[in-house]
């Protein structure tokens, strides 16, 4: 029997096309929390792709949104609010599982945990993946952790309260502005979110937290660079563009003056296909682990990215499991070559630099120089003997 193919792809691609109905509401002054549904961005289909690529594959290291404002960069990560899947969730304040103490033992948990772990009680139950936002203003202390000062004063005890870093485990951490963030901040970020773990050290007090997210930046290229550093750590890059058709801007108009009106009316119309797109990524990221790469789709891609000359070895790393991704996607368990296709950008994009080209390439002509100067110079004194070189014995020179 032929499998079902995935329809979150066709989901995708037919959102464009629809049109939206105006529907009046009656104002209960009620503040709106609903996000905007992200089938119903029109277009965009390489940011909306590469969005849910995150969510079915968290190892494909996260997303870069870059491009002016106005282009539907935060208002795409926030409407993924309604199609996360669900992960295992600590039911203890401190974050204790069960994976902790079997990755690190009973010391990895507090001593309630570790008193109901003994009796056999469950330390976390199943729950929905978080959106967390990080603020442009967030200080090192509200992203890594640190003394709850309130308790200290009061209770004369001191006690480490976790971190935004640390509730971000298992969850999406969003960064607007990216490019905007203090580097103390940024630094603590990438090497918990490289690590999966990070350790707050406050005087004698040491503990560890999980940090197991998925990172999501957005920037405006006109208000600063990132750095280099940080820019590696993102697996898919894309560059959001306004859209040049007329007909597809007024499509835009008319959907946010939608949900500006009623945004119960304009989330309702999208429910259905909203909750097929929440199905098909949950069994995809079920079933991404039984995606294999094809050999030939391997070969291409290495020969791909020694022609683009680059250097990170994440590129390989980033572009494979994003082709893995997309395969589940599609509810296929090979990854091949055409998959490869649908990645490449966002997962090779500003991955080359100019630069470090031409410092490997001056290195290169220095350690020519080098090496015809040693020729140049030993021409002129006698030689007993050469090093062994390759498990080549050395040879005697009369």
């Amino acid at each position: 029997m032929t499998p079902r193919r995935s329809r979150l792809l066709e989901l995708l691609d037919r959102s464009t096309s629809r049109v939206i109905l105006s529907q009046p509401a009656e104002d209960l002054g009620l503040a709106e929390t609903l996000p905007f549904p992200l089938l119903a961005i029109v277009s965009q289909s390489e940011m909306k792709t590469a969005l849910l690529l995150g969510l079915i594959n968290p190892r494909i290291g996260g997303v870069l949104l870059i491009g002016p404002r106005g282009t539907g960069k935060t208002t795409a990560v926030r409407s993924l609010t309604d199609l996360l899947p669900s992960v295992p969730r600590s039911l203890c304040p401190l974050g204790c599982t069960e994976e902790a103490v079997e990755e690190w033992g009973m010391d990895a948990i507090c001593p309630d945990c570790a008193v109901r772990y003994g009796e056999g009680e469950p330390l976390s139950a199943p729950d929905r993946v978080r959106l967390i936002e990080l603020p442009l203003n967030a200080r090192l202390e509200d992203v890594v952790g640190g003394i709850n000062e309130r308790i200290a004063i009061e209770q004369k005890r001191v006690r480490l309260e976790r971190g935004i870093l640390a509730h971000a485990d298992q969850n999406l951490l969003y960064v607007d502005e990216v490019n905007l963030l203090d580097d103390a901040v940024v630094d603590a970020i990438l090497d918990a979110a490289a690590q999966g773990r990070f350790t707050v050290r406050r005087g004698p007090l040491r503990l560890t937290y999980r940090s197991r997210l998925m990172l999501i930046g957005s920037m405006n290229p006109e208000e600063g660079k990132l750095r280099p550093q940080i820019m590696d750590r993102f697996g898919l890059r894309l560059v959001v563009c306004g859209i040049d058709d007329s007909p597809m801007r007024m499509e835009i108009y008319r959907r946010v003056r939608a949900f500006a009106e009623n945004p119960h009316a304009m989330t309702a119309q999208w429910t259905e296909e909203t909750r097929l797109a929440a199905e098909e990524i949950e069994h995809a990221r079920g079933m991404l682990g039984e995606v294999e790469l094809d050999p030939v789709a391997a070969q291409v891609g290495l020969e791909l990215i020694h022609r683009l000359r680059l250097d990170s070895h994440r590129a390989e790393f980033t572009l494979f499991e994003a082709a893995r991704a997309y395969a589940a996607a599609d509810r296929r368990t090979v990854a091949g070559v055409a998959d490869l296709g649908k990645v490449a950008p966002m997962s090779l994009r500003l991955r080359r630099s100019e630069f470090m080209r031409g410092f490997v390439e001056h290195q290169a002509r220095e350690t020519r120089e080098i090496e015809a100067a040693f020729r140049a110079t030993t021409k002129h004194f006698p030689i007993k003997g050469t090093p062994q070189s390759d498990g080549e014995p050395a040879t005697k020179q009369e």
